[in-house]
């Protein structure tokens, strides 16, 4: 029944069943089980080295095991029920188990429903799986869990698919208030729900349950474990720091270097400019259409003598008329379906994404970016529709090198990032980012710049990005941003569109890259007739595209951001080292103020800054929350403190407010000074 094959091993058998817990890290454990023979040997996230544990013991009784790590011990009982509890012996983890075949269980009961539910299904060597678990606290809080399109920081109550989708990013680790972080560390499709009275995560197909548990004292505590067992974001490079300008599309290579001569003609600060999909002759081709694109290697040296980076847009998807499907259909390199013609993108051309978790198909990809692109100069990738985006999400129908969609689809942005990442890094450069749709557990090892792709432009969707952005910083993925101003619908013609740009433009500042993208209308007219050309380009989007009001402020606000490009560089640094977030929720840095848990509309640029974007139309002054034991200042628009310093009244416990103004010029920040 109980064994313990190793020193950081308890194992149980019943059945069919083998059920692992082993100490994975200080003050952790990775709980696993399986109705295979062996375990399967894929570790997923869970990918960097351990290491010695030597707190680590196990208790074997007649009727009962334990097995303690340092801080944390997990206890099965006689019929295989896991409850795992911190080093004060509060439950942390329980699995919801509602049976008789432990009668003196207090929570014995005749519903007949277990806690690891594996269910075959037909026709296949794999199971649907239903993990369950008691809601330990009615007070519970939940966040993390990667980028969804919704409101909510806390996601207690929340039902999250697990699936990967446009401007969605599956990154299955919660932290949760009560002390403990979670990963669900399975890439199949599936379903998390944290329900007021159980908490569930479901794998659509599975061959095993496998989760890894930390208990911390505090949410810095917890993500910096994390980190720690599957890897930081790597360093940024000093062109992360600045300014990132873009557009759906700049169509020529002529119209791109005229935008970038004139930002710097007005003397503004840009590190970044970006080349949009479609300059490619055919999907699939990765490499510039000469008709549009004549002289990349002089565009990009002059580029570079206006210290601007060019960032090239890569797309998975290959048309079968490209030159190089025959090939890779040969070699084994795209996704395959189950049923159906071979398509997975409708388009101009019909479509099949290489198949990332292929490490043929991403040194494949990789070769043919390098020679077009990279060698040309090119240090910085825009790694687009990285779910991969299907026109139907039947993730039932395709099928990858690693397994079905079902089973393991979650994983394919890791790999995606990861085939330009290991390119890079062989190819000499030091210092790596990519801008990608996607991530997943993990990503943020291979330089994965997370952006919350194509959303609208509206202000319940400007709120909504506020609470993805945090989010997926508390799931791992430090190096986060969004279109600025949204992508779908805005018109720099209208006064209402205008004043939504100004706010996102002023929180995107204080993002951690702060990047302008969006589609804007009205489209501009065809310019040619081939390659990409079908791709009609949006209206301007420069910082000048929207009148001289906005203008005004947005410069004021691209040289904020410059004065703080020291301070940006060390949070850059933190987050490589630590795991950190560089933009989080107030509760990170003042924990014990338990009120602040409930603030979602406010957070911490690092450790200094404590930032109350905009939200709303026609929003003039908010009332902004000040975490008590320290003193605020206000930060102006030109980087300066200034007005009266704010500090709690002793005694009081409350939450310590302020309303201060926020003309339209302004966006409220504080500076922590005491």
């Amino acid at each position: 029944m109980f064994a313990n094959p190793e020193k950081t091993v308890l194992e149980y058998r019943f059945d069919s069943e083998l059920l692992r817990i082993e100490a994975w890290g200080p003050n952790a454990f990775r709980v696993r089980a399986t109705y295979e023979p062996n375990f399967p040997a894929e570790d997923w996230a869970l990918s960097e080295p351990l290491p010695e544990l030597k707190d680590a013991s196990v208790d074997i009784e007649e009727k009962e095991a334990s097995i303690q790590n340092g801080g944390i011990t997990a206890h099965i009982s006689q019929r295989g029920k896991v409850t795992i509890y911190n080093g004060k012996g509060k439950v942390l983890l329980e699995e919801f188990m509602r049976t008789r075949v432990d009668v003196k269980d207090p929570k014995c009961s005749a519903l007949r429903i277990v806690p690891r539910q594996f269910v075959p299904r037909p026709g296949t060597d794999s199971w649907h799986l239903t993990a369950r678990f008691e809601a330990v606290s009615p007070d519970e809080k939940i966040y993390g869990m990667g980028q969804y399109q919704q409101p909510y920081l806390d996601l207690k109550g929340a039902d999250i698919e697990l699936a990967q989708r446009n401007s969605q990013a599956s990154i299955p680790f919660a932290v949760s208030s009560e002390g403990y972080g979670f990963l669900w560390n399975n890439p199949a499709v599936g379903r998390a729900v944290f329900g007021k009275n159980v908490t569930t995560f479901e794998a659509l197909s599975t061959r095993l349950l496998d989760y890894w548990i930390v208990a911390g004292d505090t949410p810095s505590d917890i993500v910096r474990a994390y980190g720690k067992v599957t890897g930081t974001a790597p360093e940024m490079p000093e062109y992360g720091l600045g300014f990132w300008q873009c557009k759906l599309r700049y169509q020529t290579q002529d119209e791109i270097l005229e935008v970038a001569r004139e930002h710097k003609r007005r003397g503004l600060p840009m590190d970044v400019i970006v080349v949009d999909y479609f300059h490619w002759p055919k999907e699939g081709e990765w490499k510039f259409d000469p008709t549009y694109w004549p002289d990349p290697d002089a565009m990009i040296v002059e580029l570079k003598s206006l210290d601007i980076e060019l960032m090239v847009s890569i797309w998975p998807t290959v048309d079968r008329q490209s030159e190089n499907y025959e090939e890779m259909v040969e070699k084994g390199l795209l996704i395959r379906q189950d049923r159906g013609w071979r398509i997975v993108m409708e388009g101009v051309g019909n479509c099949v994404h290489f198949d990332a978790t292929n490490p043929a198909a991403r040194e494949y990809v990789w070769q043919k970016a390098k020679q077009n692109y990279y060698n040309r100069g090119i240090k910085i990738f825009w790694l687009d529709e990285a779910e991969p985006e299907y026109t139907h999400y039947d993730f039932d129908n395709y099928r990858y090198h690693v397994g079905p969609d079902l089973m393991v689809g979650n994983i394919y942005p890791v790999q995606y990032s990861r085939a330009f990442y290991e390119g890079m890094k062989a190819a000499g450069q030091d210092r790596v980012v990519n801008l990608v749709r996607c991530c997943w557990a993990g990503s943020q090892k291979y330089g994965a710049l997370l952006w919350s792709g194509d959303i609208a432009s509206s202000w319940p969707s400007l709120r909504a990005q506020l609470s993805a952005g945090l989010n997926a910083g508390l799931a791992g993925i430090p190096w986060w941003t969004t279109d600025i101003g949204g992508f779908h619908g805005g018109d720099p013609r209208e006064p209402a569109f205008r004043e939504l740009f100004v706010r996102w433009f002023q929180w995107g500042a204080f993002c951690p890259v702060f990047r302008l993208h969006g589609d804007r209308e009205p489209q501009q007219p065809r310019h040619g007739t081939t390659g990409g050309s079908h791709c009609l380009s949006g209206a301007p989007n420069e910082v000048w595209s929207y009148g001289d009001e906005v203008y005004g402020i947005c410069k004021q606000y691209l040289f904020l951001r410059e004065k703080l490009r020291d301070y940006v560089r060390d949070l850059m640094a933190a987050a490589h080292e630590t795991g950190d977030p560089i933009i989080r929720p107030l509760f990170y840095d003042f924990p014990e103020q338990k009120s602040i848990w409930d603030v979602s509309d406010q957070y911490m640029f690092g450790p200094k800054f404590l930032v109350a974007p905009i939200l709303h139309e026609g929003q003039r002054e908010r009332r902004v929350v000040l975490p008590r034991g320290a003193q605020w200042q206000q930060l102006s628009a030109d980087g300066e403190r200034v007005g009266q310093v704010h500090s709690s009244p002793p005694g009081d416990s409350g939450d310590f407010a302020v309303t201060v103004a926020a003309p339209l010029e302004y966006m409220p920040v504080f500076e922590k000074v005491g």
